[in-house]
């Protein structure tokens, strides 16, 4: 299997991001930049390099600057050591580096289309309330499961 570079496996994911956020597909970005989907895909995950004119037209179509494709980008990555293929568990890298993509909640589908959903209610007392609702059940959440691992501890 071809290996990727950090780079570009760190450009792709913020591509994909992106467009996830906007509710854009491959497809129509792919229209929008005279690409077909699959060369979107390969972009995406990093097995193909965007040159720097394509990065341009990306980052137009996208609305953000070039610059965006390269925030958040791990210190690991500039080491320039390309990585092989996919994790156990879909990620990219060993475990426990920025690459671990599946980890990464930031990037799930289902986060950007909850945060994209969230930002389409205009009331933004009824917005408030929600966001208050989602941090409560959540931490409830988490207490519950804390609770239950102290539990069983203490059975130990």
């Amino acid at each position: 299997m071809a290996k990727s570079h950090p780079v570009d496996v760190h450009v792709g994911a913020r591509m994909r991001q992106r467009r996830t956020l906007l509710g854009m597909s491959q497809e129509k970005l792919g229209t929008a930049v005279g690409l077909t989907f699959q060369q979107i895909q390969k972009y995406e995950r990093g097995s193909n390099r965007i040159g720097s004119s394509r990065l341009f037209e990306f980052a137009k179509v996208l609305d953000v600057p070039v610059s965006y494709f390269f925030d958040e980008m791990p210190s690991n990555a500039l080491s320039g050591r390309p990585m092989s293929g996919r994790g156990k568990k879909g990620g990219f890298g060993e475990a426990g580096t920025p690459f671990e993509q599946e980890k990464d909640p930031l990037i799930k589908r289902e986060t950007l289309e909850l945060v994209r959903a969230y930002y389409k209610i205009r009331e933004s007392k009824v917005r408030k309330r929600i966001f208050e609702m989602v941090k409560a059940v959540g931490a409830a959440s988490h207490a519950e499961t804390v609770g239950s691992r102290k539990g069983a501890k203490a059975r130990d």
